[in-house]
Formats: structure tokens, sequence, C-alpha cells
């Protein structure tokens, strides 16, 4: 579980973050989190809903590919969603503040703590 800390520590440390996780999609269940600012509980649950959709409709349609990231916007923050390279059913999650954050360096630096993760 210190892997997990560790590496939200590393991602809080970026300007304008306000808050992230660690998420196993197949439960919905929260299996680490730092920061504040909302219920990472429940939006572990509602990104699960949104990593699933997108699986699904990724295979209906047929496209043999994979997720990067899900970036979402928002008036006030930047929700990204991230699957772990080396867990396949868990992703990041990852808020910041729009107003602070650098949206390319927040990218950059969960796309190598996520890749870096074992679980």
């Amino acid at each position: 579980m210190s892997a997990i800390n560790d590496s939200l520590q590393q991602l809080m440390a970026i300007d304008g973050a306000q808050a992230c996780a660690v998420v196993d999609y197949g439960s919905g269940m929260l299996l680490g989190a730092a920061g504040g600012g909302l219920d990472l509980e429940l939006a572990a649950g509602g990104n699960t809903e949104v990593m699933r959709s997108k699986l699904k409709t990724m295979q209906m349609l047929g496209l043999d590919d994979s997720i990067d990231d899900i970036l979402i916007t928002l008036g006030k923050q930047y929700h990204l969603i991230r699957p772990l390279a080396k867990a396949s059913d868990l992703f990041a999650y990852y808020v910041l503040d729009k107003s602070k954050a650098n949206l390319a360096l927040a990218r950059r630096k969960l796309a190598e703590v996520g890749d870096a993760l074992e679980v």
C-alpha cells in the first residue's frame, strides 16, 4: 500500500493538484486517496462507470486499442482518469484546479506515475 501512497503524494506535488486516487474499476473500490475537496469514495464509483462505459463502447465499435487517459474539463477543474499500465483493472483519478494547473505537466506526471505503479 505504500507504493500507492507514494505515487499519490507525487501527484499531489504538482501545482493545482486537489485530489487523486487509485481505484479498482471491477468493484469501484477506492484503494488509496490523497487530497480533498470532494468525496473521493463517491468519485471512485462514478468514474468507475465512466471507465466501464468507455471500454464497452470501444468493444462495441470493434476498436482494438487502449485508453491512454480520459480528460473531463469542468468550469473550474480538470478531472483525469488513467488506467494503470501494470494493473489492468485499476485506474488513477486526478483532480486539478483549472486556474492553477499546467494540464500538459499534470498529464505527463500522471502517465509517469501510472506507468510505474505496481500494485
